[in-house]
């Protein structure tokens, strides 16, 4: 039987010192601190076949013919609070997030930073920031009539025709913003000439090897440097991406530039998106409304972020339409057009 040498311990007060038991379970932890249950009925009599020999830790005994690792109870892992973000906390994140996108957005614009990918969810206003930023740049080029800095592409586009578009803003002082192009992600090869636009080294040269008459008809060379800065504006969230294919692509982008997450991730983030933009001013800015009813379609909202089709700022101009076309109806309208049947 596996022994237990009690080097310095305790039973019922009285010390307990160099003496061995059998042992019955190891070391626990109780309300009056640390024991090991033995057999002590060798030393103490025949009615303590079961007793708790009081211990300060496992330096105060020794285990003698069995293994400490099978006698020691295993330590209750004490689980540390997960921390709640109030409102104030949750605005004020994201509020920092958006103040960081707008600075990176204008370093972009004035060549101190060559790309930048924003992540976050639809309709929160990522793209309103950086379109703001990029046409303030091209204020001084619209009023002289010259060829603007920067362009803001949307939707799909094809491999040679994002080639054609780098090239067309290849100079040093331009500014190529990609909002809701995430098809340029599943094509290989869209996806490597951005990879190349996207590029950390001194040079970044952009090839297009196949013969192709549109580049001939456009007189687009078919290699060319460029030294423009990149704004990829997504829904996708790079870290959440199931395909690994994809993921292996993602990882590649992200390692050639800055990466924002705009961190919008629940329901309670984006609805504390909306009301931030309307304590701003600037949600409802055009519509003339009075403060309660403002927060009469914020309220609304808010009961009702499970049943609307999206929770987005283009849903609470969507309502305003609505609380401005019909003051008295204007819910009823809402739920039959803004809202999901399921």
């Amino acid at each position: 039987m596996v022994q237990v040498n009690i080097k310095n311990g305790t039973y019922r007060n009285a010390p307990v010192v160099d003496t061995s038991f059998p042992l019955i379970k190891g070391f626990q932890t109780g309300a009056k601190g640390g024991f090991v249950t033995v057999d002590g009925s060798a030393v103490f009599g025949p009615e303590r076949s079961n007793i708790r020999i009081k211990v300060d830790g496992i330096d105060s005994y020794e285990i003698v013919g069995g293994s400490v690792a099978a006698f020691v109870a295993p330590t209750a892992v004490v689980k540390e609070p997960v921390a709640v973000e109030t409102d104030d906390e949750i605005m004020e994140r994201i509020r920092t997030r958006f103040q960081i996108l707008d600075e990176m957005a204008q370093a972009a614009v004035d060549g101190n930073i060559r790309a930048m990918i924003v992540s976050g969810p639809p309709g929160v206003g990522k793209s309103y920031s950086v379109e703001r930023i990029v046409e303030k740049a091209c204020l001084f080029d619209t009023i002289s009539g010259k060829k603007l800095r920067a362009e803001v592409v949307k939707g799909s586009t094809s491999a040679l025709g994002l080639f054609c578009t780098l090239y067309k803003y290849s100079d040093p002082n331009c500014v190529l913003v990609f909002d809701d192009c995430d098809s340029i992600l599943l094509d290989d090869v869209a996806l490597n000439l951005l990879k190349g636009a996207l590029d950390s080294g001194k040079k970044r040269k952009i090839s297009w090897l196949s013969d192709s008459h549109m580049l001939r008809r456009e007189g687009v060379p078919d290699q060319f440097e460029f030294k423009g800065s990149v704004i990829f504006i997504t829904n996708l969230k790079f870290d959440k991406m199931k395909s690994q294919k994809l993921r292996d692509h993602l990882d590649a982008l992200q390692s050639r530039c800055h990466y924002l997450d705009l961190t919008l991730d629940t329901m309670r983030d984006k609805v504390l998106r909306i009301k931030q933009i309307a304590a701003d001013g600037e949600l409802f800015a055009d519509y003339d409304f009075e403060e309660c009813v403002q927060d009469e379609i914020l309220e609304f909202m808010d009961e009702n972020k499970t049943k609307l089709r999206e929770m987005s700022l283009r849903m609470a101009m969507k309502i305003a339409d609505l609380r401005k076309m019909s003051p008295m109806k204007w819910k009823a309208l809402a739920e039959t057009t803004c809202m999901s049947r399921a």
